[in-house]
């Protein structure tokens, strides 16, 4: 039960934060990556996971994290979104979940982007522009909060990995 409530509830609520926190800031606070590996090293726990299947997952975070820091340091993608790619590919494990994840959160990013610069050509409505996070976010000199992209693939993919039929087994 308690592996089940760290899939369905927690992770996705940590997942969340990320977002938000990134569409209003265009940051996400370390706290919240080191919550999700936290999070997870209790979900290994309650869920059993075994060494073997541990390594896997501890390996896709590294794997992950160096792709991550890969993208930042040719300045596709900022440093809190690399650290929260690595925190869900963590999650995620060495299999197939991952590669759909990334092929997913890839979509929602190409996505999030083409609708942000469609609507910052337009103007922002003045209703909207007392509101210092909408201004950041229509500025056509910001960047893409692809914190939200991440959060919406892990998301779209959550039900049908394997963390969750572990969580739902256990």
């Amino acid at each position: 039960m308690a592996a089940e409530l760290l899939v369905i509830v927690v992770l996705p609520l940590l997942l969340a934060l990320a977002a938000g926190w990134d569409l209003a800031s265009y940051t996400i606070p370390n706290r919240l990556q080191l919550a999700l590996v936290g999070v997870f090293a209790v979900f290994v726990v309650a869920a059993g996971m075994t060494p073997a299947v541990l390594g896997g997952h501890v390996l896709a975070g590294l794997f992950g994290l160096a792709v991550g820091f890969t993208l930042f340091a040719l300045g596709y993608i900022g440093g809190g979104d690399a650290k929260l790619f690595a925190a869900v590919a963590l999650w995620l494990g060495f299999d197939r979940d991952l590669m759909t994840y990334t092929l997913i959160a890839s979509l929602f990013g190409g996505a999030l982007t083409l609708v942000l610069l469609a609507l910052r050509r337009l103007p922002l409505p003045a209703l909207l522009s007392g509101h210092a996070w909408l201004l950041r976010l229509h500025d056509e000199r910001a960047g893409i909060p692809y914190g939200v992209a991440l959060a919406a693939g892990a998301f779209f993919i959550l039900p049908q990995t394997e963390i969750f039929r572990l969580a739902a087994a256990g």
